[in-house]
């Protein structure tokens, strides 16, 4: 099953590519997106953490508007990536939630990231800003120190869909090819498992970047491309990517 969002389909055919913006200033920001407006992306994410303003929320406020603008019909994801996932910044709890509140209530988003698997307890917030402002939510978990099992994989992505989140997503990193198949196996067993819930996977590095080509053989919905820069290790350039997963959806038909 997919999830539409404005005109594209989360789930069905080829993988959606995803350019995140990771600008600190308003500048760089504006320059990332005039920098992307040639590239091939289905959704844009706005990595908020590395936002030197993001604690002013008249500033945030504006930088949300600016970039739906330049969006116009394509879907924005706001992501603001905690320390403790690889982001740039430590926030208390009360605060991680009172920013993805107000940022919705800017009433321009359509899809957050929470980070559900840390924090099952945001499960009610989310699913009240779901029901206001008709967001879909990513519910996402990143391990930066090594792959799980694939049983492990599979129930952090099962945890989050039960607390709500209409995308579960996870990332792990590699340690050998063994780790990704790993990922890729845990991938294509939670979709026959919960065929009505998209997901994205990725392993993550070198050796993981097959991970980001292979998401309709194996069941990863979505897929993040660099852009400007890059928000993780192993991410491709998006042109790439896109001649890539247009030739594996060809050969496969």
């Amino acid at each position: 099953m997919s999830i539409k969002i404005r005109e594209i389909e989360i789930g069905k055919g080829i993988p959606k590519i995803c350019i995140p913006v990771t600008g600190t200033t308003r500048k760089e920001i504006r320059d990332q997106l005039s920098q992307i407006k040639d590239q091939p992306f289905d959704l844009l994410e706005w990595r908020a953490d590395f936002f030197e303003e993001i604690s002013d929320e008249e500033a945030r406020t504006e930088m949300i508007g600016e970039i739906r603008e330049y969006l116009r019909e394509k879907p924005f994801l706001f992501t603001f990536r905690t320390k403790w996932e690889g982001g740039q910044r430590e926030i208390s709890q009360e605060e991680y939630g009172q920013l993805l509140r107000t940022a919705a209530q800017t009433g321009k988003l359509d899809l957050i990231d929470a980070e559900l698997f840390r924090l099952p307890e945001l499960s009610k917030l989310l699913q009240e800003i779901k029901k206001d402002f008709k967001i879909a939510i990513i519910g996402s978990n990143h391990d930066f120190e090594k792959t799980p099992s694939k049983e492990e994989i599979i129930s952090r992505l099962d945890m989050m869909r039960q607390n709500g989140a209409d995308i579960p997503k996870i990332a792990v990193m590699p340690e050998d090819a063994g780790d990704v198949l790993t990922l890729l196996e845990a991938t294509r067993e939670f979709q026959l498992a919960f065929p009505d819930t998209p997901a994205i996977t990725m392993s993550m590095g070198k050796d993981g970047m097959i991970s980001r080509m292979a998401g309709e053989v194996f069941g990863s919905a979505l897929t993040f491309a660099s852009g400007a820069s890059a928000s993780a290790p192993g991410q491709i350039p998006a042109k790439k990517l896109q001649e890539i997963l247009e030739i594996l959806h060809e050969k496969r038909r």
